[in-house]
């Protein structure tokens, strides 16, 4: 549930009983696609929103935290990535992130609505600099059919960059989808999807590493991370890999990254795997 009143775009979630809100200037622009509906904002202190169906996606203030989250601690792990596929992630931040890495050769961004994507490099210029790099692929497709069709081990990172589990999003959450995830990941492949709030999603968070495992990942791995446009302020993206461990990453080379970010790095990284002690009980670590 969301209001505008009185020049503050509130965001009210129902189930923790608690709201965010930002003080805004303009509604740049609105409309409804065959998808949902889209809302972009002009703010005093955060730069533009992006709203969805009345949920804040992003904002220009805070968005790196959650684009180098669901990329860099996934990408770092891999040995070496070479093909990437992005599901969702229609603003296109993630795809940036994705190839700041060199050793990435083709990342392919299956966004379901091509209307987030348009509205994004009109205003959210920044998060769309690598929509014309030669590696990139911009697909406007379901998702879960492109994982269903991929061919088997043909993919060495996944990332799920969705919205929430409803609506258009709400499929990518069970082991069905994971499990076409699995089927096209090379030995030692990841998957790493963004995995909600810790405070207000746990018992969300508990089935998707149950349906990652059911359907044969060995290893899965939740990292929470700062996100303050977000219910609670808190987020979290969860790893599973296909017959590795996710003990380790290649330390040196995030401490020596020939790319510039704001808020990940080898420490940020080392610090995510560390668990709250409520976490740890709740997801028996």
């Amino acid at each position: 549930m969301s209001s505008t009143e009185s020049n503050w775009f509130t965001e009210a979630y129902e189930p923790s009983g608690s709201s965010i809100g930002f003080r805004v200037t303009e509604r740049l622009h609105a409309e409804k696609t065959p998808f949902q509906t889209i809302e972009i904002y002009d703010s005093t202190d955060w730069g533009k929103l992006m709203v969805i169906d009345g949920c804040m996606m992003l904002t220009a203030r805070d968005n790196f935290l959650y684009h180098e989250m669901i990329a860099h601690p996934a990408l770092f792990t891999h040995a070496r990535a070479k093909r990437v596929v992005i599901i969702g992630g229609g603003d296109c931040g993630t795809l940036r992130e994705v190839l700041r890495h060199e050793e990435v050769e083709h990342a392919v961004q299956v966004e379901i609505d091509e209307r987030v994507t348009r509205l994004a490099e009109k205003y959210f210029p920044e998060l769309c600099e690598a929509n014309g790099d030669p590696r990139a692929e911009l697909r406007f497709d379901d998702g879960i059919r492109y994982m269903a069709e991929c061919e088997p081990e043909s993919v060495d990172v996944v990332i799920v960059d969705s919205t929430d589990p409803v609506g258009p999003a709400e499929g990518l959450f069970n082991a069905a989808f994971y499990a076409s995830c699995f089927k096209a990941l090379r030995p030692a492949g990841l998957l790493v999807q963004q995995s909600e709030s810790p405070l207000a999603h746990l018992e969300l968070i508990k089935s998707m590493r149950i349906a990652m495992r059911s359907a044969g990942f060995q290893a899965v791995k939740t990292l929470p991370f700062p996100q303050p446009c977000y219910p609670t302020g808190w987020w979290s993206c969860t790893m599973a890999r296909k017959g590795a461990d996710l003990s380790g990453f290649r330390e040196r080379g995030a401490a020596t990254k020939q790319f510039a970010t704001r808020y990940y790095n080898a420490d940020i990284h080392r610090a995510a795997l560390a668990l709250p002690e409520f976490m740890r009980e709740a997801l028996g670590e």
